[in-house]
């Protein structure tokens, strides 16, 4: 067994590749420019460097280069996505629709903008984690100006019908916008296919660094317009003031860049690390895998343990793997995950569920050793369980 701990939650953030380090090293020391700076060589790099990231993330989503706004994450981006929108659109409309399994970026950011007097539709989903599209489009009123969706879940991994809802959205003229956070540089994404307005991705999720993401907002066909949340100076067009994190936008720019080269393999070597794991796990009577009846992230298995709960398996797993039992930003919460039981979970699989997630410097043999490890755990732990004891 090699070197403990093993890292399997790479949902929560990843490591930075050494090669996104390289790029973005000259931009602290050697090109330190402000990208704002238009009157010297310091800064006609810094926004040449700008440039070069617009068109590598561009190009990982379907986009173009000019409609990439950088901000310091996902969180930011579905902000400035919610806000904005609803700012820009209050003209036309104060509903907006999104689904139950969103991400608190967005789930949070609706709750405010429920006080402020925008009416809110949450979708339920089904026990497969996929919203009813009749209900979406029964949802639509003449006052609804956006349909929040993310393209899949930080959890469960369960990829949502994002063509199909472009397609609704469309029909209807209505936004669409997508946190493809998880998405992006682990499977295609196209903004062009899905009918995507807008679409939030972060550098952390994509072997880059953290506070650095970008909003991807549609230029034409319809064009699409956001208010600003950040002002003072006007940079990125109005849309996100503020001097730009050039070095970050140069590790995003090609974190996506090597994600998009290595995207076929990658999802491959990711699909078959997800497919071993959980075979072998299933094996353990009790055990059941959440989302699997929907099409997933290759990288993310979601496994309920039944008889224990999950504060309990960890305790004794995040010894040797680090994993979670669900999205880092409520790790710290007692209650069952929100997804899980709007999935229609009951308590005691909801609460016994781990999130496992490999990624790039995963090892065949890390999975290996992972199977032992939780197999060993979970026969352990249920051997002092009364509840495993007395089961049926």
């Amino acid at each position: 067994m090699r070197g403990l701990p093993i890292y399997l939650d790479n949902c929560a953030t990843t490591a930075c590749d050494p090669r996104v380090m390289e790029a973005m090293l000259p931009y602290f020391t050697q090109h330190y420019g402000n990208a704002s700076s238009r009157g010297h060589a310091f800064g006609w790099k810094a926004q040449a460097a700008v440039e070069e990231a617009q068109q590598q993330v561009a190009a990982l989503i379907g986009a173009e280069p000019g409609e990439i706004i950088f901000t310091s994450g996902a969180t930011e981006s579905c902000n400035l996505a919610l806000r904005g929108i609803s700012t820009l659109y209050a003209g036309k409309g104060n509903h907006m629709i999104t689904v139950k399994t969103e991400h608190k970026a967005v789930l949070d950011t609706c709750r405010v903008l429920e006080k402020g007097g925008m009416e809110i539709t949450y979708l339920d989903v089904g026990t497969d984690g996929q919203p009813d599209l009749t209900a979406l489009r029964n949802a639509i009123r003449p006052s609804t100006i956006l349909i929040a969706v993310m393209w899949a879940n930080n959890e469960t991994g369960v990829i949502m019908p994002v063509n199909e809802i472009g397609a609704i959205a469309k029909e209807h003229g209505v936004l669409f916008f997508s946190d493809a956070t998880q998405a992006a540089g682990k499977i295609p994404v196209n903004v062009r296919d899905a009918g995507t307005g807008l679409l939030a991705l972060s550098a952390h999720k994509l072997y880059g660094p953290k506070g650095a993401g970008a909003l991807y907002i549609r230029r034409k066909d319809p064009r699409v317009k956001v208010a600003a949340q950040i002002t003072g100076g006007g940079q990125q067009h109005n849309v996100r003031s503020g001097s730009l994190n050039v070095p970050g936008i140069v590790g995003l720019g090609r974190a996506a860049a090597l994600c998009m080269d290595q995207l076929p393999e990658e999802q491959e070597r990711l699909l078959s690390f997800r497919n071993t794991l959980e075979h072998a796990l299933l094996q353990l009577p009790g055990t059941t895998v959440n989302g699997q009846a929907s099409a997933r992230l290759p990288q993310v298995s979601n496994i309920s343990f039944s008889y224990l709960n999950s504060s309990q398996i960890l305790s004794v797993l995040n010894k040797q793997i680090a994993v979670s039992s669900g999205s880092a930003c409520t790790s710290g919460s007692l209650d069952p995950s929100y997804v899980l039981k709007a999935m229609q979970l009951p308590d005691e699989l909801a609460k016994a569920a781990i999130r496992f997630s490999p990624g790039r410097y995963t090892t065949a043999e890390e999975i290996n050793d992972t199977i032992g490890l939780v197999t060993g755990t979970i026969s352990e732990l249920r051997k002092s369980s009364p509840a495993w004891q007395l089961r049926d």
